[in-house]
């Protein structure tokens, strides 16, 4: 069985937080003309509250360096780069250099002034480029025009990982979780990809005995959700923060999200540039325009170039339908 069939028949799905199915991309580049192809891992994982890629890089990095090399060789591609985090890089150097010699696999370590964009895939592939780092229009997409205007493959670690265990028949349907916040037990686990928030808290031995919500996805663009809504399973990034009702004022968890988003935007784009800016001016007045936030909000989402300023609204449309009417009210 060739390894595509394998990536289809163990239904892999990215994990870099889009959920698109590997075949699916790994199938596109293959298809698409270009005289030199490239791969690359993207390990650059800097939404907070998610640190599963750089788990599996300590405690697996053979699987995500063989999943790599799998695609050079479906590929035949000219050269692959993991796009690593700094901190990752500072911790997990002088191994991965050891095991990446005599490959096509190069190290890139993330500019220290890229930011949470900097992981952006085509803000990637500009920072590899030597070029500004921002998001590029799509389409077209890396699939087509990626690194040098190449058919370029991306997935992220856990995606690899996962590319390595299906070629050789062990994959189980698992997933890596990042647990954070007011809990005991912050950390990766490695659990089955169907388990509900509740079970999830409940294994790990991190649900809550006080008045709580969680937001899931990552503790900066993720949705918010109150206590009654966790019978459902986890996409994207699969990460679960936790948040004391009594420790977490509605404006303090609000006005974080904010100025993570004003911090990290790259400012290319209008829409994000001057909505964040205004967001935060709205929000910090005594008495707020609900009305002004939420239409902001929606303009974010409806013009902005990238996915940080479309995911801005998340996080605060989600706490305010569902944990601010039934909690801090």
């Amino acid at each position: 069985m060739d390894i595509l069939s394998k990536i289809k028949k163990a239904n892999l799905v990215g994990r870099g937080g889009a959920g698109f199915p590997v075949a699916k991309k790994w199938s596109a580049v293959k298809n698409a003309v270009g005289i030199k192809k490239f791969v690359i891992c993207n390990a650059s994982e800097g939404e907070p509250g998610v640190a599963k890629d750089g788990y599996i890089l300590e405690h697996y990095p053979e699987k995500v360096i063989d999943g790599m090399k799998i695609a050079i060789d479906f590929l035949s591609a000219e050269k692959a780069y993991l796009f690593l985090n700094n901190n990752y890089y500072k911790k997990l150097n002088k191994n991965l250099v050891k095991l990446l010699k005599n490959s096509k696999i190069e190290i890139f370590v993330k500019p220290i002034n890229a930011g949470y964009i900097g992981g952006e895939e085509s803000a990637m592939l500009n920072a590899i480029e030597g070029v500004r780092i921002e998001p590029r229009l799509k389409p077209p997409f890396p699939t087509t025009s990626g690194l040098w205007g190449c058919p370029t493959l991306i997935n992220n670690v856990e995606t690899f990982y996962n590319v390595s265990l299906a070629a050789a028949g062990q994959f189980k349907n698992n997933r890596f979780y990042t647990i954070t916040g007011d809990c005991p037990n912050e950390g990766v686990y490695e659990l089955p990809d169907n388990l509900t928030i509740e079970k999830l808290l409940k294994q790990t031995k991190n649900y809550p005995k006080f008045s709580f919500f969680v937001q899931i996805g990552g503790n900066a663009s993720g949705e918010a959700l109150n206590s009654s809504q966790l019978k459902r399973q986890i996409n994207g990034a699969g990460s679960i923060a936790v948040y004391s009702l009594a420790k977490n004022s509605f404006k303090k968890v609000i006005k974080n999200w904010l100025n993570f988003f004003a911090n990290e935007s790259c400012g290319q784009c209008t829409p994000c540039r001057e909505g964040i800016y205004r967001l935060n001016e709205v929000f910090s007045k005594e008495k707020i325009d609900w009305e002004l936030l939420d239409s902001l909000l929606d303009n974010l989402s409806d013009t902005s170039l990238c996915a940080l300023g479309g995911s801005v609204p998340v996080p605060i449309k989600s706490f305010m339908k569902n944990v601010y009417p039934h909690t801090y009210k």
